[in-house]
């Protein structure tokens, strides 16, 4: 068995390749019309088509429903949350915020309701921890990770 991609359902097909173009970078790997997959392993498949492969009507497909998110990690999060602020109609779940072990986080919403987290990436963390001046020892602690993770990530 191998995990092969996400398929999300989309209602607009050329909006979501576009959106997901100009806010994640993600490029077209293969167009098949009612199905797409971009890079990072995403497919988007058009609504109508999705009812129709899991025999439901449409009014049974549910966007905005808050139970899984897209993952995404960004070396340079400043840059990409000042990127994301200057995209009129990003609907956000929250600002950018730091979680308890560190990592800075923003939420958001694509065009038909699923959620996209980008974070900072966690070798970031830890470095921008040591160049803080926090040892090894003390950045462990601080992101409540082992030490051998943090020198994996030193390195």
């Amino acid at each position: 068995m191998k995990y092969t991609c996400t398929l999300i359902a989309v209602k607009d097909m050329e909006k979501a390749k576009q959106f997901y173009h100009d806010v994640l970078g993600l490029e077209v790997v293969s167009d098949f019309g009612a199905n797409v997959t971009l890079t990072g392993g995403i497919v988007l498949q058009t609504a109508d088509t999705w009812k129709n492969f899991i025999h439901k009507q449409e009014k049974e497909i549910i966007f905005g429903n808050n139970a899984c998110e897209l993952y995404f990690e960004e070396d340079d999060i400043d840059s990409f949350v000042k990127k994301l602020n200057s995209i009129k109609n990003i609907l956000y779940v929250h600002p950018l915020f730091e979680h308890p072990w560190g990592q800075r986080v923003v939420r958001f919403y694509d065009l038909d309701q699923h959620i996209i987290e980008v974070g900072e990436n966690m070798n970031m963390v830890v470095k921008r921890f040591i160049n803080t001046g926090l040892s090894i020892e003390e950045t462990a602690i601080r992101m409540d990770v082992p030490v051998d993770y943090v020198k994996s990530c030193c390195a």
